[in-house]
Parts: structure tokens; C-alpha cells; sequence
């Protein structure tokens, strides 16, 4: 038995290169289950992951130890500039807060600029009010007072001022910056008052504020949520002669909404509204 065994499988014959092949063929799935499910697993967390928390809006000063806690690791990748948050606190996080990754995987952050940037003052003498109001906006800066002199032309821009200083076109200011408007009258005490029904809050502030009018009280008509609010009502109403500083009070709520005779005010305006 033993000499027939030798015979058909010996090291010359076909036989035992098949099992020579088999061996060897077991061998390696043997080492590639061990390397894969116990080898690799123990030595790159294979399968574990962790959750990326939210560090937008924290201060930088404790970003980097409140990762470590997470197992994660802090990079500072660039500097940008938002008026929305604070000098030094995260603005931006990649990868995204609730993204799955490994342990001591880095965090790259953006980093809200101590002092923002600085923009061109646009030319914005000569030009109508509404339209200087724009390009303040384009330019991300903020309009200030308004400031009336005497002149032929209703609301036409012809100064400049950061501070109650003058300023000159193309000169470098922060993002941000108020700058106050000096403009003509018109030359007359009164003006007709703009119509803003149907318009939204924040359309109707440009010819509110560019005939130098103040939104005064406001009155929400009904439900606004899960629509788009329009003014339903002003007072003055429109085309009513008004004197420049009056006082526009308005009625919101979506198209359509029905206002009662005796809806009085309930929220009054703020700065900023």
C-alpha cells in the first residue's frame, strides 16, 4: 500500500503535484483569513468608525481639545471673513458634522478672520438713493443715516460719510462698514408716499428707505408659516403726500389674507427689521 501510495503521489508524478498545488492553495487562503479577520482588524480598527461632531461657531481655542475627546485630530486649512460670527471661530468643517470616519482621522477647518477684509468704496454720488442703497449691498456694506440738504433733486446722493467723515470713492474700508448718505430734498417739504403692498419685507425697505421714510409698527395678519408673506397694507397709503422722516406703518401675512377693521399693532419695529 505504502509503495502504491509512493508511486501515484511521489514528487515526480502528476498526483503528487496536484496535492503539492492543493497544499499550497490552502495554505494561503488559510493566511489571507487570518490577515484580513484577525491581522488587519486589530491593527487598523477595521469596521470602526466615529461620528464627526459639529464645531462650527466654536472658538478655535477649544476645538482642538474638544476633537482629542472624539478621538480626532484638528488641521487648520484657510481664514475667511463672516459678520455672522465671532473673530476666531470655525466657519466651515470638512469632513461635514455626522460623517463616519476612522479614529485620528483630521478635521480641516476655516477659520472666521479677526479684522474683515477690505472692499472699494463704490462711487455712489449722483446716483439715486435706491440705487446707492444696492450697491452698499453688493459691496457688502451697511447704509447709515440719511442725510437731507437742500437741492432740486428728491433723493439724489451727494456725499459719502463713514463717521461724519467724508470719504472718496475707491478708498479700502472693512466689509461691513455704515456709511451714512447725504442727499437733496427735492427742494419740496413733501413727497408721495411709495407703494410697497404686495411686496416683501425686505423689497419694501429699498423705497421705504430710499424716499428717507422709517418703517414704523408692523402688524402680522394671521398665519405666515408655509408661505411667502407680502405686505397687505400701509399707512400712509400710497401716492398720500408725506414729509421726508415719516413713519411707514405696515400689515404682513401671505397673499390673499383678509384684514379686520379693528387689527391693531402687536410687534413694534426694531433696528434691523
Amino acid at each position: 500500500m505504502k509503495f502504491q501510495f509512493s508511486k501515484k503521489y511521489g514528487n515526480n508524478t502528476l498526483g503528487g503535484l496536484t496535492l503539492h498545488l492543493i497544499a499550497a492553495g490552502s495554505l494561503m487562503i488559510l493566511l489571507c483569513i487570518l490577515y484580513f479577520y484577525f491581522y488587519l482588524p486589530r491593527t487598523t480598527n477595521h469596521g470602526e468608525t466615529i461620528t464627526v461632531p459639529n464645531v462650527e461657531g466654536l472658538p478655535i481655542s477649544k476645538v482642538a481639545e474638544f476633537l482629542e475627546h472624539h478621538d480626532l485630530r484638528l488641521e487648520i486649512n484657510d481664514s475667511s471673513y463672516s459678520e455672522d460670527y465671532p473673530p476666531l471661530t470655525v466657519l466651515k468643517q470638512v469632513p461635514a458634522a455626522g460623517s463616519k470616519v476612522k479614529e485620528n482621522r483630521k478635521i480641516y477647518v476655516s477659520v472666521n478672520r479677526v479684522t474683515p477684509p477690505t472692499v472699494p468704496m463704490p462711487e455712489l454720488t449722483e446716483r439715486s438713493l435706491i440705487n446707492a442703497e444696492a450697491l452698499l449691498k453688493s459691496n457688502e456694506l451697511k447704509r447709515g443715516r440719511i442725510e437731507l440738504v437742500r437741492g432740486p433733486f428728491l433723493n439724489l446722493v451727494k456725499e459719502m460719510k463713514i463717521n461724519g467723515k467724508t470719504v472718496a470713492p475707491g478708498a479700502k474700508v472693512p466689509k461691513g462698514t455704515v456709511v451714512d448718505l447725504v442727499v437733496e430734498d427735492g427742494g419740496s417739504k413733501t413727497l408721495p408716499a411709495p407703494d410697497v403692498v404686495g411686496m416683501s419685507l425686505e423689497d419694501a425697505k429699498i423705497p421705504i428707505f430710499g424716499s428717507n421714510l422709517t418703517i414704523g409698527q408692523i402688524r402680522i395678519v394671521g398665519d405666515t408659516t408655509g408661505g411667502k408673506a407680502v405686505i397687505l397694507k400701509q399707512k400712509p397709503v400710497p401716492q398720500e403726500n408725506i414729509q421726508a422722516g415719516d413713519v411707514v406703518d405696515l400689515w404682513i401675512g401671505n397673499p390673499g389674507s383678509e384684514i379686520e377693521d379693528d387689527d391693531g399693532f402687536s410687534n413694534d419695529n426694531e433696528d434691523g427689521i
